[in-house]
């Protein structure tokens, strides 16, 4: 299994676990095991907003992209991330950045505003 990663500015979140050739979506199962060597699923016919682009089994891989949400100013590993080749099967790590870190109101020194 090839997956290439689309990156695009979005705030929600994507969990991916491989099974053989199923995947599993953000908690939707799709099962690609029936897809034939050679053939080719048409872009938008996977009813998932995650998949674009056509799924493929060429030389008996499957070949598919998925979009790879990303806050704000991401790294260049998220930005540019390479494909995906042959994950093995569980939850797939995908490239992502560390949320920045919120400082605790309650931990922050009040200001001295008497002077």
């Amino acid at each position: 299994m090839i997956i290439d990663l689309s990156p695009q500015r979005r705030d929600d979140f994507l969990e991916v676990t491989r099974a053989g050739d199923a995947l599993t979506i953000n908690g939707v199962a799709f099962d690609f095991s029936a897809l034939p060597d050679g053939a080719t699923i048409p872009a938008g016919e996977v009813p998932c907003g995650w998949l674009v682009g056509p799924v493929e089994r060429i030389a008996g891989e499957l070949h598919l992209t998925l979009i790879l949400p990303h806050g704000p100013s991401p790294s260049q590993a998220v930005a540019f991330p390479p494909p995906l080749i042959d994950p093995p099967d569980g939850v797939i790590a995908l490239p992502a950045d560390l949320a920045p870190s919120i400082p605790d109101p309650a931990e922050e020194e009040p200001a001295n505003v008497d002077g």
